[in-house]
């Protein structure tokens, strides 16, 4: 395994997607979505999508150039036409849409038309969060959640995700699917031949396994709760937007790459001084997190909050560099060569026993 500092590999994200044709703000909207999830530990949502999202450009399937087209309904209420650009871009636009008319109205929601997967949606919702807000995102995606009691996919792992300020902190923030764990995760394991550390898929047949091989659907969390909480966003991103959903929705993976694929998402945007002031909702957030943090634990454990583990492994990876697996590197060589991107970014890249050596 080989390291590569996140300024560096930023710097290399958005020179790529420059050259395969996204405008600055697209490109700096993607670059900075992938990176920094990968800086968060998210790999299975971080730059090991790279090359897919390049030749999504290059296809047709994502528009590099998009003109979006921004309605309100209502006051605090308004749709966004994302153009079928990259959901990423599409994410950032819908937040920075919605603060100030929830700095206005107290809350703002927007509807996200004719876009794709946006990533991670922690990014985006972190944020609003940074600057005081409370944000909520949903997308749906195409199917892949098991359906309760079936044998097939109908709904996707369709995420939702939620964060606040703390006082003097990084934000609460929960981004979850209603499954154990992603589809890109499962890929990965099926990538390097290892076994699921549970039986979180199933068969062809619904019947549950740990091996990637056999997989065709993830299973839900909390049986038919996590398929009712993919049931919920889906009405919410697929039926409220207009766009497709359930089984029309193109497969990310395997459906044509000169075809958009039409999602939706959804933002609520709240401003925190609804019943205190903003310093003080914040405090409250920080005893909170203090409080959960000081409860007893069982031998050898830990008591953490949603995203804690994401800050730790944040601020490990800026000291120590973003992991970045053999077959990625060899994609990132690959991509630099044949669109002629600096390889020297890939110079500073450090091997495992490196990073040890420097740490004693």
């Amino acid at each position: 395994m080989k390291t590569i500092r996140y300024e560096e590999l930023l710097r290399f994200t958005r020179s790529l997607l420059e050259k395969v044709g996204l405008d600055k703000e697209t490109g700096e909207a993607v670059a900075y979505g992938l990176c920094e999830t990968s800086l968060r530990g998210v790999d299975s949502h971080g730059v090991r999508l790279l090359s897919h999202y390049a030749r999504s450009a290059l296809t047709g399937r994502k528009n590099p150039r998009p003109k979006y087209r921004f309605e309100k309904i209502f006051p605090a209420f308004g749709y966004l036409d994302a153009d079928n650009t990259y959901g990423h871009a599409a994410g950032g636009k819908a937040i920075d849409l919605a603060m100030p008319i929830a700095e206005e109205f107290g809350i703002a929601a927007i509807a996200v038309t004719n876009s794709s997967h946006p990533g991670a949606l922690a990014t985006y919702v972190l944020r609003a969060a940074r600057q005081g807000y409370i944000a909520f995102a949903f997308t749906h995606a195409d199917s892949l959640l098991c359906t309760y009691g079936g044998t097939r996919a109908f709904f996707g792992t369709n995420p939702i995700c939620m964060a606040a300020p703390r006082e003097n902190s990084e934000p609460f923030c929960l981004d979850m699917a209603p499954t154990p764990i992603s589809w890109n995760k499962l890929l990965g394991s099926r990538e390097r031949n290892e076994q699921l550390s549970g039986k979180y898929a199933a068969d062809h047949k619904g019947n549950e396994t740990d091996d990637p091989h056999h997989a065709t659907t993830l299973l839900p969390i909390g049986d038919y709760k996590g398929y009712g909480i993919a049931a919920m966003v889906e009405v919410l991103c697929g039926i409220l937007t207009g766009m497709p959903f359930g089984r029309d929705i193109p497969a990310m993976f395997t459906s044509p790459m000169d075809r958009p694929r039409h999602l939706g998402q959804f933002y609520l945007v709240m401003r925190s001084d609804v019943c205190m002031s903003q310093l003080d909702f914040e405090n409250r957030m920080k005893r909170m997190s203090e409080q959960v943090a000081n409860e007893p634990v069982k031998p050898g454990e830990e008591v953490l909050l949603p995203n804690d583990v994401q800050i730790r492994e944040e601020k490990r990876r800026r000291a120590e560099g973003i992991p970045v697996e053999p077959r990625l590197f060899r994609e990132f060589v690959e991509l630099s060569q044949q669109f002629g991107v600096d390889i020297e970014i890939l110079s500073d890249i450090k091997t495992d026993a490196e990073v040890n050596q420097s740490k004693t």
